[in-house]
């Protein structure tokens, strides 16, 4: 039997390598690795683990690490402030620009940057303008795609 912080990083790296939905899939993952513990066990294990649940979505839940719960909850906040402010884009060749409601320039710019579009050099944010330079070997098409992949409840 491992020792607790051996048991720890065992219970990590399944979590990091499987999409695991219930702890009954989890302890049975351990058992084939040689590592029994009892359910009480586990749960414990998790809570010290910080391991939360996240939506896998095909309407299921996955047992998730902190650092990628992190993410997708910073990621979200990203598209919800970019939801908020956006208002509309055009384009010039490889220039971009948003207009976003009064104030929200920077937020809507700093998700652009979060979301790390392919297609984006670079931005600057006024007030309620965000002016972005695409790749030349991009286009506004594929710019827009992205945007709607990655935000699909926006209205282009």
């Amino acid at each position: 039997m491992p020792s607790r912080p051996d048991r720890l990083k065992i219970i990590q790296n399944l979590i990091e390598q499987n999409p695991i939905t219930s702890q009954e899939q989890l302890l049975s993952l351990l058992k084939k690795g040689a590592v029994n513990v009892t359910q009480a066990t586990l749960s414990r294990d998790l809570k010290m683990l910080k391991v939360g649940k996240i939506s896998d979505g095909a309407n299921g839940y996955i047992y998730t690490l902190p650092s990628v719960l992190k993410l997708k909850e910073s990621e979200q906040q990203y598209i919800n402030d970019f939801r908020r402010g956006f208002l509309s884009i055009s384009f010039s060749k490889n220039i971009s620009v948003i207009k976003t409601l009064p104030g929200h320039a920077n937020s809507t710019a700093a998700a652009i940057d979060f979301l790390a579009f392919t297609e984006v050099i670079g931005s600057i944010a006024g007030d309620d303008t965000i002016m972005i330079i695409l790749d030349e070997n991009k286009s506004s098409k594929d710019f827009m795609k992205s945007i709607s992949d990655k935000i699909p409840e926006l209205e282009l």
